[in-house]
């Protein structure tokens, strides 16, 4: 079983092609690894470009937050001052009630030195009508008792 000269130079051009053919489908996959190369690198930059743009948007929320925290505290301050005003306006009742109360308790002292008054003049009238009542009686009886004596 000897191979022939001519066998040996088929099998060597059979090889040939065949290596000839092999470097285009290697040819091929450089082409495709260049190609999804290209697309890794066009894909990491634009998540290079995303993540640039959250960086930008968290900060400027960060901004947004701590003016919204500038505000609140703006505005707990306007709480506190309206607080203090309304802790003004009660003490300025408290008083203005204890100054009334002042005012109703001398009103009713005068009122009873009022009414105490008009109970002595009272007292004074029924007893100067009861003496004017006892000298008409006295005057009456003498005046009764002359005209039987007279007649």
């Amino acid at each position: 079983m000897a191979l022939a000269q001519e066998d040996i130079e088929k099998i060597q051009e059979l090889i040939r092609k065949s290596i000839e053919a092999t470097p285009e489908v290697g040819n091929a996959n450089v082409r495709y690894e260049l190609d999804l190369r290209e697309r890794t690198i066009r894909v990491e930059e634009e998540l290079k470009h995303q993540r640039e743009l959250m960086q930008t948007g968290f900060a400027q929320m960060e901004k947004r937050f701590e003016q919204m925290e500038k505000r609140f505290e703006q505005v707990d301050k306007r709480f506190e001052q309206v607080d203090k005003r309304f802790e003004q306006v009660d003490k300025r009742f408290e008083q203005m009630h204890i100054d009334l109360n002042k005012r109703f308790e001398q009103i009713d002292k005068q009122f009873e030195k009022q009414s105490q008054a008009i109970m002595n003049i009272h007292q004074e009238i029924k007893l100067q009508m009861r003496w004017s009542f006892g000298v008409l009686m006295g005057v009456g009886g003498l005046v009764v008792g002359i005209l039987k004596l007279t007649s």
